[in-house]
């Protein structure tokens, strides 16, 4: 595989950083660290393309706070100049990345997305009698810094670049030598190129055809059960000797009649249910939004803008009735 050269360039290329200042920005113009940035906007540029060209950019500005929807998270945010140069790097960086993946990988990924692979797993599971459904145990903080630098320096040849990474991935530590941070768009990338080593060892090594990834979410599709037994066993042992990465203890083997858990959904071969996990959440998070609401804590608008997203979710699936009642009785 010939390796890219020379995209630092385009990197530090003032036309790009000010395309990455207005991504970063999008839909949040209103924000203080925003607004505070753009009223020295030629400035700031300037730095960045400065500090960019000696490689002495600023890396590690992190704020952290935890989610606990749908589980605990620790997230890091970065502050906006940084996040400001994730773009840029993205920006020169992402149509090489998306030449490396394969077809059925969903996350990151422009045209992808979650709906897209619900849509895929479902045709899976018309074709193929049994799924083989695998998570990988603490994913992001389990990242290995070395063979994540091993895959890179594959793909990349541009020195400056590597040494770009490099800093990105030592900025962050889960234990020494592991993980990347949540809530970071440059490690989301990075995150799904990692497991694309996968992705690669299935299809073609080994020839699987029923196969489809979400970050560290994956289903495999067969005919027989045995198959997806020897499969699980020789990714076990990839995951372990390449990536440093172990599988959760829910593996769960069974007939796609039974139907695929998959990204907060039962998928049958001809429907798509909510999972109870995700009824819940819906439930809870539509009962506070309108709590908040009748307390006069939020207007029509923070509203609106709680409740949408629980809604769209939950559109994806024949979950209509279910909807309904929730929000009739809810109000």
């Amino acid at each position: 595989m010939k390796r890219i050269n020379h995209l630092y360039e385009q990197i530090s290329e003032p036309d790009n950083l000010r395309r990455a200042f207005l991504k970063a920005s999008r839909g949040k113009r209103d924000r203080s660290e925003v607004i505070h940035y753009r009223a020295d906007l030629s400035n700031n540029l300037a730095r960045l393309h400065r500090d960019l060209l000696a490689e002495q950019v600023q890396i590690g500005d992190y704020r952290f706070f935890k989610v606990y929807d749908p589980k605990e998270r620790t997230i890091c945010a970065a502050a906006f100049s940084e996040r400001v140069l994730h773009h840029a790097v993205m920006n020169v960086v992402e149509p090489h990345l998306e030449r490396y993946a394969i077809f059925d990988s969903y996350a990151c990924r422009r045209g992808k997305g979650q709906h897209a692979a619900l849509e895929r797993a479902q045709r899976f599971s018309r074709k193929y009698g049994w799924y083989l459904k695998l998570d990988i145990r603490k994913y992001f903080d389990s990242i290995d810094h070395a063979a994540l630098r091993k895959l890179l320096t594959r793909r990349f040849k541009d020195c400056r670049l590597l040494n770009l990474f490099d800093r990105c991935i030592d900025s962050y530590s889960a234990a020494p030598g592991k993980g990347l941070p949540i809530g970071n768009l440059l490690s989301q990338h990075l995150a799904n190129f990692y497991l694309g080593a996968l992705d690669h060892f299935l299809k073609n090594d080994l020839g699987v055809k029923g196969y489809l990834r979400y970050m560290d979410d994956f289903a495999l599709f067969c005919e027989d059960k045995d198959s997806l037994k020897k499969l699980l066993q020789q990714i076990v042992t990839f995951l372990r000797t390449e990536l440093s990465l172990e599988l959760k203890n829910n593996v769960q083997l069974n007939r796609c009649e039974r139907g695929v858990p998959l990204l907060g959904f039962r998928m049958y071969p001809q429907k798509i249910r909510l999972s109870p996990r995700s009824r819940s959440r819906f439930v809870a998070g539509f009962r506070a939004a309108q709590r908040d609401y009748s307390a006069e804590l939020c207007d029509d608008r923070e509203l609106a803008r709680r409740v949408t997203p629980l809604v769209a979710f939950t559109q994806t699936a024949d979950a209509k009735s279910f909807r309904r009642s929730i929000i009739g009785s809810i109000g």
